[in-house]
């Protein structure tokens, strides 16, 4: 689904120019959930950004697999005066794909997970947890191929992100979709990923790349297995933390 081959990224400032990225190559394959971890200031979201086509890289090559990508931030960014239906057709809005087909399968995503009752709602009406289910439902209205996910849990608690961990994964999981996540956390990183790409300080290039084949199910049950803390600590020492 996505290829970086040898990438590097400078940007231009008053100061001077600064290298993001510097010879980046991994790949996300269709169907894995892949996390991109590393230190503030690495260079996480340039990647996203590369991935996403928001930036054209100074050397070197992005494959993209066909179909449309999807972008959820680290804010829900759902608009306070429309309803959460509305919010959800916002998508299909901007991309003149507001059909009845269109809205009708959207609809249908947002009640297969748990939005029936909400429709009518406005955001302010809803916890962050659930307004952050509604931010990807919308995402997934106009049926991207890969999702990619600024640091979406952010801005929650740690209880309730542990449950939207939970809640994004089997939906995305569910939906067969292939995500593109970039995070600081590196529980976050382990409980919801296939692989996890550990990048270096800036400019990032790839230090490691671990497969995650142990735990069944959520991320709330892979947090529990043995493997989990040993994982941990290896990429904690990978990132100098």
């Amino acid at each position: 689904m996505l290829t970086f081959d040898n990438i590097s990224y400078t940007y231009h400032t008053k100061e001077g120019e600064t290298t993001a990225v510097k010879d980046l190559s991994f790949t996300v394959e269709k169907g894995q959930f892949v996390s991109v971890i590393g230190p503030s200031g690495c260079g996480k979201t340039t990647v996203l950004s590369l991935a996403a086509g928001l930036l054209s890289p100074s050397s070197g090559e992005i494959r993209r697999g066909e179909g449309e990508y999807g972008y959820m931030l680290q804010r829900d960014a759902l608009f306070p005066w429309r309803t959460v239906e509305q919010n959800i057709f916002l998508p299909l809005e901007v991309k003149k794909r507001n059909t009845p087909e269109m809205r009708e399968k959207a609809l249908a995503l947002a009640v297969k997970y748990g939005l029936k009752d909400f429709l009518k709602k406005t955001p302010s009406q809803l916890s962050g947890g659930m307004r952050q289910r509604v931010a990807l439902i919308r995402t997934l209205a106009s049926e991207p191929e890969i999702l990619m996910l600024d640091e979406p849990f952010s801005a929650l608690d740690y209880q309730t992100r542990l449950e939207v961990c939970d809640d994004v994964q089997g939906i995305i999981k569910g939906e067969k979709k292939t995500a593109l996540l970039v995070t600081h956390d590196i529980s976050e990183a382990i409980a919801l990923s296939d692989k996890v790409v550990v990048l270096s300080q800036r400019p990032a290039r790839v230090l490691a790349e671990h497969i995650i084949e142990f735990g069944e199910g959520s991320p709330k049950k892979r947090r529990e297995c043995a493997e989990f803390s040993a994982t941990f600590e290896v990429l904690r020492k990978e990132l100098g933390i």
